[in-house]
């Protein structure tokens, strides 16, 4: 049985958990990432910036490093590695956006609390996901044949998406939320942001913990896709949980940056299934022939620029048409 192959020592991991629990304290405790707070677009693409940047710092830093250590070859390789991980599941998770954006729209929940049910959301995806890209590192090491079941898996989620692309969640009727409300006490009415309340001495959740529920919920079932997809880059542990990290810190900042204009974009999810579908012919096809990373960066980043531009675009040409 093969063992898990990474270029990470533990300091690197354990280097890389502490700046992300720093991060995340800042966040909480620093920049009020706990209280309301309505974002405004030129908060949310400063934060997004800062995020990206770090990220690529990130990638830098690791190359140097790598380079100094295991020479350029593994260093230009773990590097790429990173980066492409890295727009994949950027790229991918612009579909949580739409989602979050669909269930706070359900809920009527005001923009100025959207911010603190995102923070504690992304505490739950980082515990998850880090549970899942371990679990599924160890899954592939052990047993190589399930690439090619994370390939079939991503080939038809791409290709269902692409058929469902117009349609719409029900929110309402979504199974979760119908389980969450015959077991929970649930506070009706506005009760701001707390997620919890005390009635006669006894705890009632708030509608808008109901809302933190559903986006955990997202998260999970997004993350049974975009997981998989970062193992047709690399099955380095440390490349997959760093890329996937950075991609879900930045997560909050993209929502607030994508909320008002996410209806421009309506090509956009037929370019993320294209995205999957590739990516799930590529995991396929790996006996036959191996796609190089930086091919694999390219299909990406096209499939994502084009379904942007067709969409405004499209949308311009219909403008002038009413």
């Amino acid at each position: 049985m093969n063992s898990l192959e990474s270029i990470a020592t533990g300091p690197m991991w354990a280097g890389f958990i502490a700046f992300v629990v720093l991060m995340l304290v800042l966040d909480l405790f620093v920049f009020g990432g706990n209280k309301a707070h309505k974002v405004s677009v030129k908060e949310a693409g400063i934060w997004s910036l800062v995020w990206v940047s770090l990220a690529l710092l990130f990638n830098g830093a690791l190359w140097w490093y790598l380079k100094g250590t295991m020479g350029a070859e593994v260093a230009d390789q773990k590097a790429l590695e990173f980066l492409s991980g890295y727009l994949i599941e950027k790229t991918l998770s612009v579909d949580n956006v739409f989602v979050f954006l669909l269930i706070f729209t359900a809920f009527q929940v005001p923009q100025e609390y959207q911010r603190r049910v995102l923070i504690y959301g992304v505490l739950g995806a980082i515990v998850m996901r880090a549970v899942m890209i371990m679990a599924g590192a160890w899954v592939v090491s052990e047993f190589s044949w399930v690439l090619y079941v994370f390939g079939a898996f991503l080939l038809f989620t791409g290709m269902r998406m692409l058929v469902a692309a117009d349609q719409q969640p029900d929110v309402a009727n979504n199974p979760v939320l119908r389980f969450a409300r015959r077991h929970l006490r649930v506070a009706e009415g506005d009760h701001k942001e707390r997620f919890f309340v005390l009635k006669d001495g006894v705890r009632y959740v708030t509608p808008l913990f109901l809302v933190l529920i559903l986006i955990e919920v997202t998260d999970l079932v997004f993350a049974v896709d975009s997981i998989p997809a970062i193992f047709a880059i690399t099955t380095d542990p440390f490349i997959v949980f760093t890329s996937n990290l950075f991609a879900i810190l930045g997560l909050r900042a993209l929502y607030f940056l994508l909320v008002d204009v996410a209806d421009r974009f309506h090509l956009l999810k037929y370019g993320l299934a294209m995205v999957l579908t590739f990516i799930g012919v590529k995991m396929l096809i790996m006996p036959l022939y191996h796609v190089p990373v930086q091919a694999s960066l390219t299909v990406v980043a096209v499939l994502i620029a084009a379904s942007c531009i067709a969409s405004l675009v499209i949308a311009r040409k219909d403008g002038t048409t009413k």
